[in-house]
């Protein structure tokens, strides 16, 4: 059980470096109008990743091809 937890803190750790890369990127290189548009995806598909990890993590099948959190 707790090597599930480290697992599920480990991604989240991962999708918030890629997160943060991401938005530099985007602040980068993109100008102000597309730029809204493109953090505002960027937050809907984190957010839909991090729920399913979380319904993974309490045993519901969502059908969706990710990573296993159990051990």
């Amino acid at each position: 059980m707790i090597g599930t937890f480290i697992n599920l803190i480990v991604w989240l750790l991962v999708i918030g470096i890629l997160y943060a890369v991401a938005t530099y990127v985007i602040d980068s290189l993109i100008p102000e109008p597309p730029q809204r548009i493109l953090k505002v995806a960027l937050i809907v598909i984190i957010a839909i990743v991090v729920v399913l990890l979380l319904l993974q993590l309490v045993g519901v099948n969502t059908g969706m091809d990710m990573p296993k959190l159990t051990t």
